[in-house]
């Protein structure tokens, strides 16, 4: 089904996104301080 697909790209989405945006975060952290 589709919706197991958007659930599986969602997922995929988040761990790379998560990884990428914790870095992405640190580093703004660290320009505005």
């Amino acid at each position: 089904p589709v919706e197991g697909l958007n659930n599986r790209l969602k997922m995929l989405k988040r761990q790379m996104y998560g990884r990428a945006g914790l870095d992405l975060l640190a580093k703004r952290f660290i320009l505005t301080s």
